[in-house]
């Protein structure tokens, strides 16, 4: 019987060297090699001060992982999800529900917004984002900007995480995952 995947969160700077290999590791797998997208992976926001990694890790491997950026337009601070996939034996078994609704945990009533590969839509809808913008073409695959929280869709919002934040990673074992929003 496989162990139920453990939940685990780390701020950017509190991440040992192994953990943040292996999350560019599998990201790198599913988006460059799986979907055959070569294009700039490391773009320099893993390590920002307020950037969290949120994971999942089964048998001691990671199955699934996101990028969770924090971001302060017009002074306000908002949220960005991003880098979300999960390893293609692990799918279907509701990991990428559990890391999403950890992540929208720590975001609260704050805006949030993902850029969706444009066939994600519905399963994040499901999550209570909202299409706010045209879609757009990015490194040869169509996606849709999305905003969940702080009020009504409008533009689209951007830019990289500033400033200082802190913490320390943790770890939570769950129930068993649900099989939806996968």
């Amino acid at each position: 019987m496989t162990a139920t995947a453990a939940l685990k969160r780390s701020w950017a700077l509190d991440l040992d060297n192994k953990t943040l290999y292996e999350l560019l590791k599998l990201r790198v797998e599913v988006f460059v090699v799986e979907q055959a997208c070569p294009y700039p992976e490391l773009d320099g926001r893993d390590l920002l001060v307020e950037t969290r990694h949120f994971w999942l890790e089964q048998d001691g491997q990671v199955v699934c992982t996101l990028r969770l950026l924090e971001e302060h337009a017009d002074g306000t601070t908002s949220f960005r999800i991003g880098r979300l996939c999960t390893s293609r034996p692990a799918r279907g078994q509701g990991h990428t529900t559990r890391l999403l609704r950890a992540a929208l945990a720590e975001v609260g009533d704050a805006p949030c917004r993902i850029n969706a590969q444009t066939y994600l839509v519905d399963m994040y809808a499901k999550h209570g984002f909202k299409p706010d913008g045209e879609e757009f073409v990015e490194d040869g695959i169509p996606h849709v900007p999305m905003r969940r929280g702080g009020g009504a869709a409008h533009g689209v919002g951007g830019g990289a995480a500033h400033g200082v934040g802190g913490g320390v990673a943790y770890e939570v074992a769950e129930a068993a995952p649900s099989n939806a929003g996968q």
